[in-house]
């Protein structure tokens, strides 16, 4: 991300916010999608996130940072959205994953294999994520999610065990 553009964010400048929002969108939206199966979710979690971004970006003391920042930002919007849902953790005993969909015959590598975390429930992926793809320990995972350290481990074995049967189930 352009500095000078970023300085320009910090002045309210709604041309450069425009062209932050134009570039970052895709990224943040892609993060969103991780943790959220509802567009509408992710939609409202973005607005929410850009909001974020551009009222808080003066506080921003290092711009090289800004995407990181950004994406914490989009993080944390999208944990706070599951707790307002109050999103279930599965039982170690449950057999099944629910899902909104079913799975493609073949999942391409162009489309991700993280989209099979879209057939995990929503705190267990949640936990995924934060655990594998964003590097928090579970004591910080924990913490964001009001759970218990136990509870975030067995939900990261738990995620870990689905999505080597769906991975297993797809021949991948």
């Amino acid at each position: 991300m352009e500095r000078e553009l970023l300085i320009e964010c910090q002045r309210s400048n709604r041309s450069a916010q425009r062209k932050v929002y134009e570039t970052m969108a895709g990224k943040l939206y892609s993060v969103c999608r991780r943790y959220l199966k509802n567009d509408e979710d992710i939609e409202e979690v973005l607005a929410d996130t850009f909001y974020k971004i551009f009222t808080k970006i003066t506080q921003l003391q290092n711009l090289d940072t800004f995407e990181g920042w950004a994406r914490k930002i989009a993080v944390n919007e999208c944990l706070q959205k599951l707790r307002a849902t109050k999103a279930q953790f599965v039982s170690m005993d449950d057999d099944f994953v629910e899902t909104s969909g079913t799975l493609s015959e073949s999942i391409s590598f162009e489309k991700d294999i993280l989209s099979l975390l879209n057939f995990l429930p929503e705190g267990c992926r949640a936990i995924f994520n934060l655990f594998a793809i964003e590097g928090y320990p579970h004591k910080e995972i924990a913490s964001m999610l009001s759970i218990s350290e136990g509870t975030s481990k067995s939900q990261l074995n738990f995620a870990r065990k689905k999505l080597q049967e769906l991975l297993v189930n797809q021949n991948i």
